[in-house]
C-alpha cells in the first residue's frame, strides 16, 4: 500500500469540530488507497497553557518534568483523532512517541531524532489498521524519559515520520492554504505559490516566514521528502496548496520567488576594536555562548593614532533578534573585562527590521541587488547592513518602513505576475 503523511497544526484541531473535519480528510486518503500516518499537535493555546502551569508551579523549573507536562496536550488531540476516525468505522489507533519508539538525544525541550523504528506501526498497518495517529513534537530519550522537540516540532515530527517510512508525500494541513509570494497581510498582491524549492523555503522560513519550521524543511531537503502545504478548512485536491520540492521537479522559476521580514531584530556596533588575527572569533565566541543567535555580520576597517602610531582598528556591526540585545551586552560586557577584547563603545539599535529577497533563480541571473536596492531607494529607504547568500539578499533598515520595503519589492520584481 502506498503511504503517505498528514500533519495536522493546532488551529486544525482546536476543537472536537476541527479534528473531525480533519479526520475526514484522512478517510477520504484512505478511500483512495494509501495508508495513513496522521501527526497532530496539541489543540490551539493547549501548549501555552501547559507551559504557562509549569512556569507558575516552579519558575526555575525541572526540564524533564517540563517535557513531561507540556506534551500531554498532543497525547489528547491523538486519542481524540483516533476516537473520531473509529466512529466513521476507519481503522485507526493512536501513539504516543515512547510507543513507537521515536527515539531522541537527551536535550530536554529540544531534542533531536535518532531513530524511528519501523516494525510497531508496520504490523499494525499488516494487521488491517490503515490509521496510525501520532503524537507530535515528543520522543524518547535514551534513559526512558519524554523529551519534546521545541516549538514547531510537530512540523518535523511528520517530516521524520516521512522519511523513515518512504511516504509518497507529506501533507502539512495549517490555517493558511500554501505558501506565498510574502506575507498577504502586507499586501493584497501576495500571490500563492504552487511549487517552491527546498533552498528557497528554507531561506523564506529561517527569514521570518511562518508557514513551516526550519528544521521540518530541512529535514526534507535532506531526505527529498517532497511537501504539500495546504489549509485544514478548504476542500482540497491533488493539485491544492504549495508543493515544497527538489529543484529539478520545478521547470522555470522567477528569478526571485519571495519577500521575507522579521521585525524582531537589533543592531549592534562595536566601536573602535584592535583589528588582529583572532578578534572575530574573540567576540563572536562568547555571544555563540551565552545562546546569542547572530546574523548579519559587517566589518569596517580603519585606523587610529595612539601615541603617534596608526594602529589598525575596525567596527564591528551584527545583528540578532531584539530579545536577545541583554545577553549579547552582558556577553560583550564580559569578555571586555576579562581583557579578552577591547572596544570605546557598544551602540545598539533595536528599532531595525530585516526584509530579504529569496530564489534560486539569482544563481543565473546578474543584477538582482542592483533592482533591489534601486527599489528600495525610490522610496527613499536607507540600508543599514546587507548581507547575502547565494539565493538571498537582506538588509536590515528602520523597522517603521518595514511594510513600504516588502511592497516596493514584491512590485520591482513582479511577484503578482505567475512565471
Amino acid at each position: 500500500m502506498p503511504l503517505l503523511v498528514m500533519k495536522f497544526g493546532g488551529t486544525s484541531v482546536a476543537d472536537l469540530e476541527r479534528i473531525r473535519n480533519a479526520a475526514l480528510k484522512v478517510k477520504r486518503e484512505v478511500e483512495r488507497g494509501y495508508d495513513v500516518i496522521v501527526i497532530v499537535s496539541a489543540m490551539s493555546g493547549k501548549t501555552n497553557e501547559l507551559v504557562g502551569w509549569v512556569e507558575q508551579t516552579s519558575p526555575l523549573f525541572d526540564a524533564r518534568e517540563y517535557d513531561a507536562v507540556v506534551s500531554s496536550g498532543e497525547n489528547v488531540t491523538a486519542g481524540l483523532m483516533a476516537l473520531t476516525l473509529q466512529e466513521m468505522d476507519v481503522p485507526a489507533r493512536s501513539w504516543q512517541g515512547w510507543q513507537v519508539p521515536i527515539n531522541t538525544t537527551s536535550a530536554h525541550s529540544a531534542a533531536r531524532f535518532v531513530s524511528i523504528p519501523r516494525d510497531h506501526l508496520d504490523a499494525k498497518f499488516a494487521e488491517g489498521f490503515k490509521v496510525a495517529v501520532v503524537a507530535g513534537f515528543q520522543g524518547v530519550s535514551p534513559e526512558g524519559r519524554i523529551t519534546t522537540l521545541g516549538r514547531g516540532g510537530s512540523d518535523t515530527t511528520a517530516v521524520a515520520f516521512a522519511a523513515a517510512f518512504g511516504a509518497e508525500r507529506c501533507d502539512i494541513y495549517t490555517d493558511v492554504d500554501g505558501v506565498y509570494t510574502t506575507d498577504p497581510r502586507i499586501t493584497d498582491k501576495a500571490r500563492k505559490l504552487d511549487r517552491i524549492a527546498f533552498e528557497e523555503m528554507l531561506e523564506l522560513a529561517s527569514l521570518g516566514a511562518k508557514v513551516l519550521q526550519t528544521r521540518s524543511v530541512e529535514l526534507a531537503m535532506r531526505y527529498k521528502v517532497r511537501l504539500r502545504v495546504l489549509s485544514s478548512f478548504e476542500d482540497t485536491d491533488e493539485n491544492s496548496g504549495t508543493l515544497v520540492c527538489d529543484e529539478e521537479e520545478i521547470m522555470e522559476s522567477k528569478v526571485v520567488s519571495g519577500i521575507a521580514y522579521s521585525r524582531d531584530e537589533a543592531k549592534l556596533t562595536l566601536v573602535t576594536v584592535e583589528d588582529r588575527p583572532g578578534i572575530a572569533a574573540a567576540i563572536f565566541g562568547p555571544l555563540s555562548e551565552a545562546g546569542v543567535n547572530v546574523d548579519m555580520i559587517v566589518q569596517n576597517i580603519s585606523e587610529k593614532n595612539f601615541e603617534g602610531h596608526n594602529v589598525a582598528v575596525t567596527d564591528m556591526t551584527f545583528s540578532c533578534p531584539v530579545n536577545q540585545v541583554a545577553r549579547a551586552q552582558k556577553a560583550l560586557e564580559d569578555a571586555r573585562a576579562s581583557g579578552s577584547i577591547a572596544y570605546d563603545d557598544l551602540v545598539v539599535d533595536t528599532d531595525v527590521a530585516k526584509v530579504s529577497v529569496v530564489g534560486i533563480g539569482m544563481r543565473s541571473h546578474a543584477g538582482v541587488a542592483a533592482q533591489m536596492f534601486s527599489a528600495l531607494s525610490a522610496e527613499n529607504i536607507n540600508i543599514k547592513v546587507i548581507g547575502t547568500s547565494e539565493i538571498k539578499i537582506s538588509v536590515l533598515i528602520d523597522r517603521k518602513y518595514m511594510e513600504l520595503a516588502v511592497q516596493a519589492l514584491h512590485d520591482a520584481f513582479g511577484l503578482h505576475r505567475a512565471a
